[in-house]
């Protein structure tokens, strides 16, 4: 004798579930209902049928042993949205470790902007350097892949004006400046300090908009 759950349909009602139990008359198989189980939801009527087929169930806790989580799913949004602007070809129309860590830094600085020896710690807690193939990447590298971002700046330039530029679009472009905390940096010069911080060095910067109107 063995017994089961039944799932029966009942146009525009609610599904019947009875409990039943299957037996042996003779050369003949029959079953009969031993209880009318409808109340039960479908998951526990589930796993009623996994412990009268034998299955032991256990918590999921129990079940899994969690050796490490990583963040993934603000990576994956990232990293997408900048596959779908082509972002790796924009930077260097070739594969290679410094544009992937580089890209590895874009995203950084979306989802956690720190310093480089930060970011080569925080990105380990998440699936970013896994799925960038640069678990390894050190600090030096980091900035060294930034010595080779810098040197393909007009590169990249031209790249974004034959994009997004035509004869005749309208570019809005806005300037501002903050004060610098360090003495090498090349393009740093003395100048007004809007934040009246004396003595220090200036750093100009702008941002281009391409206008739609």
């Amino acid at each position: 004798m063995s017994m089961h759950i039944d799932i029966i349909p009942n146009r525009g009602y609610k599904k019947t579930k009875l409990l039943r139990q299957s037996y042996r008359d003779g050369d003949k198989y029959k079953k009969r209902t031993l209880a009318n189980v409808s109340e039960l939801t479908m998951d526990q009527v589930f796993a009623m049928r996994k412990i009268l087929k034998g299955e032991k169930l256990v918590p999921v806790k129990e079940a899994f042993e969690v050796i490490s989580s990583r963040h993934h799913g603000s990576v994956e949004a990232v990293l997408s949205a900048m596959r779908q602007l082509n972002l790796p070809n924009l930077i260097a129309s070739q594969p290679s470790r410094e544009r992937d860590i580089v890209l590895g830094i874009i995203a950084s600085r979306i989802l956690n902007p720190d310093s480089k020896l930060a970011t080569t710690r925080w990105w380990h807690n998440t699936s970013l350097p896994k799925q960038l193939a640069i678990e390894d990447a050190t600090e030096n590298e980091l900035y060294k892949s930034m010595d080779w971002l810098f040197k393909r700046q007009k590169r990249i330039q031209k790249k974004l004006a034959k994009r997004h530029l035509s004869e005749g679009s309208t570019v809005l472009y806005d300037l501002s400046s903050s004060y610098f905390e360090g003495e090498k940096c090349p393009l740093a010069q003395r100048g007004y300090n809007r934040d009246k911080k004396k003595g220090k060095l200036q750093v100009n910067y702008g941002l281009l908009l391409l206008s739609q109107i």
